[in-house]
């Protein structure tokens, strides 16, 4: 995008598994994949989908966009990828799952950003009052708090989700996620999903 930058430090992120972005099949090997229904939550982890079979199985599936119902979206194709809590929740019996976050680490080395937040330079002042990494920081620290709230809200224990929270998401840009950023960009621009590769320009 133009006219944006992005929030330093700050992200969404993983630097193994991160659990919430899996890619499901009832095949055994992801070269057999022939075909793959993208969730249509995230265009980020749909690209990401895209990289793995392009730069590093060499192969194309075929590519459709579906709602995040994985029974219906397994029922045409080979595989499905399926984010957030749903990502998380269906029972694996029978299947075979990948988890995105993890495929990335096994083929870079690197950690995989999937959000940052963009600020528009016009704006610039104004967000610069605002200190998104003292905002990151406290809602680490309540971590408790936040698992208290949802355990009602998702089927998984509790331990569970503390551990996603501390174990499997990473909040921090440090230097392998803004490496790994870089490459996704990158990649993407030489597989034709985005149009050009701009300099990162992070808010000062």
């Amino acid at each position: 995008m133009h006219n944006v930058s992005l929030v330093p430090a700050v992200c969404v992120g993983s630097k193994g598994e991160v659990r919430s972005v899996v890619l499901v099949s009832k095949l055994r090997d992801l070269e057999q994949v022939q075909s793959v229904a993208l969730d249509e939550s995230s265009r980020t982890s749909a690209t990401l989908v895209k990289i793995v079979f392009r730069e590093f199985l060499r192969k194309e599936p075929s590519w459709k966009t579906h709602s995040p119902n994985l029974t219906e979206m397994l029922e045409n194709s080979d595989a499905a990828l399926i984010i957030g809590d749903p990502g998380m929740t269906f029972p694996r019996d029978g299947l075979t799952v990948w988890d995105m976050a993890t495929l990335w680490r096994e083929h870079t080395g690197l950690g995989f950003v999937f959000a940052m937040w963009m600020v528009r330079n016009d704006a610039s002042a104004l967000v610069a009052t605002i200190d998104f990494a003292a905002a990151r920081d406290e809602g680490v620290s309540l971590v408790e708090d936040i698992v208290e709230h949802h355990k009602s809200l998702v089927p998984l224990p509790v331990e569970e989700l503390r551990s996603y929270l501390t174990d499997n998401i990473a909040f921090t840009v440090d230097e392998s996620m803004r490496a790994g950023l870089q490459l996704y960009f990158e990649l993407a621009h030489k597989h034709g999903l985005i149009e050009s590769v701009k300099p990162m320009v992070f808010q000062n």
